[in-house]
């Protein structure tokens, strides 16, 4: 299932709308909280491609054809810019730069990859996930440091 994205804000609710109808024929009930983080990873990473890039950007998800307490599901934005996703360091004024911070804590699994066109930035959630967790990122030396809630000083935050 795929969903073509204008370069447009407005294409973020959008995604939302689309992925929530996804998720309704799957068997995930929309309050269940594997469909509650979906719906803010989609808000993430398509904001990302939208606002960073300006070009258009393709949204994919991928359901098990049955859910199961182990079914896992796997989000993607496909994007024409070849730039890499950079976490960045957001201090308390900030209104922007928390996305992939956010996306590194509720994901399970998440990453990137360079694509004939652009890149390609997915995330995986497995349904049997807890439904929070400790997440700890720092900027040390303009560097940020993510993946399995690293701990180094600096920004500490907690998902729930």
């Amino acid at each position: 299932m795929q969903l073509e994205i204008r370069p447009d804000p407005a294409e973020v609710g959008r995604a939302r709308r689309w992925a929530r109808s996804r998720l309704a024929g799957s068997g995930i009930q929309a309050d269940e909280p594997l469909a509650e983080t979906l719906i803010l990873l989609v808000s993430e990473l398509v904001t990302n491609a939208v606002v960073h890039t300006g070009r258009p950007a393709v949204l994919r998800l991928s359901l098990p054809h049955t859910v199961t307490e182990e079914a896992t599901v796997r989000l993607e934005v496909t994007d024409r810019s070849s730039r890499a996703p950079v976490p960045r360091c957001a201090d308390d004024d900030a209104t922007t730069g928390r996305g992939l911070a956010l996306v590194d804590g509720l994901a399970d699994r998440w990453g990137w990859s360079v694509e004939a066109t652009g890149k390609r930035i997915w995330c995986e959630l497995d349904r049997c996930t807890k439904s929070s967790r400790d997440i700890t990122a720092s900027c040390g030396g303009g560097a940020v440091a993510y993946g399995g809630g690293a701990a180094v000083e600096g920004l500490a935050y907690e998902a729930v």
